[in-house]
């Protein structure tokens, strides 16, 4: 072959191979926060302040990426977690969303926690078009796809499960005098309405008394004192974990006995329960979507081994007993599905579009039966619970899986 004709075919080759390289990187779609070895995401937890309890949700997300990473990451790219604290206060949620946005560019906030922090950060989210997606509280809200087009949230919502429970009441205690304590905030406003809305032309006879505490008062404890001086026969305790567990340990302290229904945020055993003392618990009801890590119920249950082994290498210092821990574990698990489902589209817009085209997915911790599905005109992934009474020192389901739809 002669020199020229040997410098063509080199050439044509340079050229063949440039091209094939210029075809596989247009098949490749990034935005700000992925490339072909990154995805970084971007989220908010309260590690501090009045609702820390809520801060091991963060730290099992990261245990979880941290699994992923070890195991090849996610179509070639590892997670970059980002996780800042905003101490459940509202300006520092907006102050740390903006350094996640604009400062560390990360393609997406995730499992931001907290009605009032993602209220805060609702509209500046959607301005910028970057996905706040499976935010962690269970504001009605989160489900607008139409005005919000950039914001999902995650687990059942308030209206789902205040719905529950009015439908309990009005079927087990129609005669039911119900004290209510919320939190006087975007959370405790909301579930409240939700409650009324559930309990429909009765919630004026039997609501007899509601009293909102501030997140920055040190005990709730004089608040019990006056609602049960309303001779109310039902407490309904709308509240975080550290005042839901003030609320029924003063209530055992003053003798009172009334049917106890806790909100499925306050529901974790080791972080209200237990504090509050399983002997002031008894007989208290709420709503569940996950299983229990320790409950001898789901000992041989795959899932649960599944948790258990990823516990003990990967998080040793977590408490399995938490549920919030579990809700953080399936939470990381429909995060890394939807990035599978993008492939190499990872721009903001497909990874809502692959939120939004979640079918029957189950991550590993909830309970049979319930199922993650979202569409378009759904952004509601979780609409299912199961009422649970608890007995001894662990919680008890009965009856059937609910479904309190509100999607589309």
């Amino acid at each position: 072959m002669s020199s020229t004709k040997l410098k063509r075919t080199i050439v044509t080759a340079i050229i063949a191979m440039a091209l094939a390289d210029g075809s596989a990187t247009a098949q490749k779609k990034f935005d700000t926060g992925a490339t072909d070895t990154e995805i970084k995401i971007g989220n908010t937890m309260p590690y501090s302040g009045p609702a820390s309890a809520y801060g091991v949700v963060g730290r099992t997300e990261e245990a979880y990426f941290k699994k992923i990473n070890a195991e090849g990451g996610i179509n070639g790219r590892k997670i970059n977690f980002i996780s800042y604290d905003d101490a459940y206060s509202p300006p520092k949620a907006v102050e740390q969303a903006r350094k996640l946005v604009e400062s560390d560019e990360v393609l997406l906030i995730f499992s931001s926690l907290g009605t009032p922090s993602n209220s805060a950060i609702h509209k500046y989210m959607n301005a910028k078009k970057v996905p706040q997606l499976f935010v962690a509280t269970g504001a009605t809200k989160w489900g607008d796809p139409k005005e919000f087009p950039w914001t999902m949230g995650w687990q059942p919502s308030y209206q789902s499960e205040a719905r529950i429970y009015a439908k309990f009441l009005l079927k087990e205690k129609p005669d039911a005098k119900i004290a209510v304590l919320y939190q006087n905030d975007d959370f405790g406003k909301d579930i409240l309405k939700r409650l009324k809305d559930g309990l429909g032309a009765k919630a004026a006879s039997m609501i007899v008394a509601e009293d909102g505490y501030e997140v920055s008062e040190p005990t709730i404890d004089g608040h019990i004192v006056k609602l049960k001086a309303t001779g109310a026969n039902v407490f309904i305790n709308l509240s975080t974990p550290k005042f839901a567990a003030q609320a029924i340990k003063k209530i055992g302290e003053l003798g009172w006995k009334p049917q106890q229904i806790v909100a499925n945020v306050s529901a974790s055993v080791a972080s209200v329960i237990k504090p509050a003392g399983f002997e002031n618990a008894q007989d208290i009801i709420s709503a569940q979507y996950t299983k229990d890590g320790v409950d001898p119920l789901w000992k041989d249950d795959p899932d649960v081994k599944e948790f258990v082994a990823f516990m003990d290498k990967w998080f040793p210092e977590g408490n399995k007993a938490d549920s919030l821990v579990l809700s953080g574990y399936a939470l990381a698990q429909t995060m890394v599905r939807v990035l599978q489902q993008c492939g190499d589209d990872l721009t903001r817009a497909n990874v809502m579009k692959q939120a939004s085209n979640l079918k029957n997915f189950e991550p590993a911790g909830l309970l049979p039966g319930i199922k993650i599905n979202t569409s378009a005109t759904d952004f509601y992934p979780i609409e299912q619970l199961q009422m649970m009474r608890f007995k001894g020192e662990s919680w008890e389901l009965f009856g059937p899986v609910i479904n309190g739809e509100i999607g589309g």
